[in-house]
């Protein structure tokens, strides 16, 4: 026997897809390959493919007609038995050794960053328009990433133990939890839809794991992934089914051990709710794990430089077209900055190309889907409406072809206008010009205007001013940027998470996260154990 230590992780470095090079061809071929072919995606339950007789279309957002293929839809009786495989399964899965587990997601992230790295950015690219660089850092780096350090932090966890009194051996065995976690995630990161399910399962539990429906095709590609890497059936069960087939046969279980989701604010609450009314119902206190919603700011300092808080807008707010939670989506920038920085913002918005992900000059590309599309273009026509609100670049929508609205600047008068308080999660940005001697109390109408606390940044080039802001505005955002944009955390660097209604801030990404997966148990061996039960005060 001996004691096993995993490789110490490294972050996985970034592709640069310079066309004509040797990974630029491999993704074209990739890309290539998964156009001409119709997938077909079934549910994945005790390691058994699941097919049943509803099947729903997928297509690309930026190309309606592009169809990749399709997968099928369960119903209650396939939730049913996912819950019964993992139950069941959790017998031999949580007694494998560890450093077992941990073996398969270490191959797993070599399978990712190897063999399967140009399919799995191709299908982001088709799936999720995304551009190659976005399907890059989320889909095959942050997810590399997970995987590894995640198994570095499970060794962290176990090696974690108590001092021991004399004659005594006290040690702290590790447990998983006493049942399943119920893993929901989004479309917008591949490596979350990847982390969430897997995180749990690598400390030795089991997991349903329910995708969004516009993240079933790389979710198809990820399970196979897990499969090739020797993931036991059972571990992880993916199920596509509606909620109303999900909530009694999951929420309601008695053997329901947790929750990992990230996803609307609302759903989550819901969700919560349901855990609540149910409490007595289960074996054991579920384990909630969320992360949800943002309304992420930037706000400027009249010391600021122009042009790194113009950039840092742009790329904060349009970058996957602003459908990230981290999305910087209002900018509070003092009047003497607002001449310059207008005129930069509009003149370099002006220059974003947009339209399909392979074609590599396209900055912007497509929203997910429709409901996403109307939604984002509602909140434009209010502003175009709006009498306390001016759009100064972009606010034209387009879904004739695939789901387009373009990177759009709105200037209130007002800053709790509509769009500077309500998540949009979309390509819009809402800008509120406050007076040079009000840093103060912009400070606290960022801090007070959202009822999130994920992410946000402060540019400034005097000490005092970021130092102000770092104290002020220390519980408005879970993950705080200075002089740099509010997206883009990376794992083992920026543990991600938020507060308020921004979730639980649990931190993907850090140990803090791994460490909601056990359940400790103290073990007390007395070596030499007392033969008298009277105690030295007795006399």
């Amino acid at each position: 026997m001996s004691l096993f230590k995993v490789p110490i992780p490294k972050n996985e470095p970034i592709k640069s897809y310079v066309p004509g090079s040797d990974d630029h061809k491999a993704l074209v071929k990739a890309l290539a390959e998964l156009k001409s072919q119709k997938v077909a995606i079934p549910l994945v339950i005790n390691g058994e493919d699941i097919a049943t007789g509803t099947k729903i279309d997928v297509a690309s957002p930026h190309n309606h007609k592009q169809v990749l293929g399709f997968y099928y839809q369960g119903g209650e009786a396939e939730v049913k038995k996912a819950v019964e495989a993992a139950v069941e399964t959790q017998k031999t899965w949580e007694v494998m050794p560890w450093e077992h587990r941990a073996a398969i997601f270490l191959k797993a992230a070599d399978l990712l960053a190897g063999p399967y790295r140009h399919v799995m950015n191709a299908a982001t690219m088709l799936a999720h328009s995304k551009n190659i660089f976005q399907a890059e850092i989320d889909a095959v780096c942050e997810l590399v990433d997970f995987f590894r350090f995640n198994a570095w932090y499970m060794q962290q966890i176990y090696e974690i133990q108590p001092g021991n009194g004399p004659m005594m051996w006290d040690r702290l065995d590790h447990r998983p939890l006493e049942g399943f976690v119920f893993a929901v995630t989004p479309f917008n990161f591949v490596s979350i839809n990847g982390n969430l399910p897997t995180a749990p399962a690598m400390m030795g539990n089991v997991v349903v794991w329910k995708p969004a429906s516009t993240a079933v095709y790389t979710s198809h590609f990820l399970m196979k992934i897990f499969r090739e890497a020797g993931l036991p059936g059972g571990v992880i069960n993916m199920i596509f089914a509606r909620g109303a087939a999900i909530g009694d046969t999951v929420l309601k279980n008695r053997h329901l051990a947790g929750i990992h989701f990230t996803g609307s604010t609302a759903v989550f609450q819901n969700m919560w709710k349901t855990v609540g009314t149910n409490i007595a119902n289960y074996r054991a206190y579920p384990r909630i794990v969320g992360e949800t919603g943002g309304k992420d700011f930037i706000i400027a300092h009249p010391s600021a430089d122009v042009d790194e808080l113009v950039t840092a807008a742009i790329r904060g707010a349009y970058e996957f077209q602003g459908q990230k939670c981290s999305a910087a989506s209002r900018c509070y920038i003092p009047e003497s900055l607002w001449p310059a920085a207008k005129e930069k913002l509009v003149s370099r918005i002006r220059e974003l190309k947009m339209g399909d992900p392979e074609d590599h000059r396209n900055f912007v590309n497509a929203i997910i889907d429709e409901a996403a599309f109307d939604t984002i273009a509602g909140y434009i026509d209010f502003a175009k409406n709006a009498g306390d609100a001016e759009i100064i670049v972009g606010g034209k929508c387009d879904k004739s072809k695939g789901y387009f609205i373009e990177p759009t600047v709105i200037v209130a008068s007002d800053p709790h206008f509509k769009t500077m308080e309500e998540e949009i999660f979309g390509p819009v940005l809402t800008v509120f010009v406050y007076k040079d001697g009000e840093y103060a109390q912009a400070l606290h109408l960022v801090d007070t205007t959202s009822p999130y606390s994920l992410t946000g940044a402060v540019f400034a080039r005097d000490r005092k001013a970021i130092e102000l802001a770092e104290r002020k505005l220390r519980h408005a955002a879970g993950n705080f940027y200075i002089n740099d944009k509010p997206t883009g955390a990376v794992v083992g660097q920026q543990p991600f998470g938020g507060g308020r209604a921004s979730g639980t801030n649990d931190k993907a990404g850090g140990i803090q996260n791994m460490l909601r997966w056990t359940s400790p148990r103290s073990i007390k061996e007395n070596f030499v154990p007392p033969k008298d039960y009277h105690y030295p005060f007795m006399g």
